[in-house]
């Protein structure tokens, strides 16, 4: 049985902290789908080797789940934590790839920052003990 102590109530601040940092995740994929829409509108670019609007879809249908999530995560829902971290996992290739293949070392870094960093607040101690307490069911007592 669930507790329902304070602490089980309000999330931590690196909790929070991961939720800003994938809702500006999934903010910068709408931005991009944006300017893809934009691009292929204004026929700038070669649609025809990647179709600018089926891009800009993908990253638009992308944004929205990941900034849900981000969201979702700064106002402590649990359930997020799984989907943020699926997209980190996700973004450590693109990172290789922005640092080895493409001269894009600036971009790799900045995003190997951000990848690395909601990791770690997803998976700190404060993050992970709040985590864990909704399947607690020892008396707060015995803590």
């Amino acid at each position: 049985m669930p507790t329902s102590s304070p602490d089980n109530l309000s999330p931590p601040a690196t909790f929070r902290s991961a939720g800003v940092l994938v809702a500006a995740q999934g903010a910068a994929s709408l931005i991009a789908a944006f300017v893809l829409i934009v691009r292929a509108v204004s026929g700038d670019g070669d649609n025809a080797v990647a179709n600018g609007y089926g891009t800009a879809g993908w990253f638009g249908v992308l944004g929205v789940g990941v900034g849900a999530a981000g969201i979702a995560l700064a106002i402590g829902k649990r359930w997020a934590r799984a989907l943020a971290t699926v997209v980190q996992l996700l973004l450590l290739p693109v990172v290789w790839s922005l640092l080895t293949g493409s001269g894009q070392i600036v971009y790799g870094v900045v995003l190997g920052a951000v990848v690395i960093g909601v990791l770690v607040l997803l998976f700190s101690p404060p993050s992970t003990r709040w985590m864990a307490a909704e399947y607690s069911d020892i008396d707060d007592e015995f803590r």
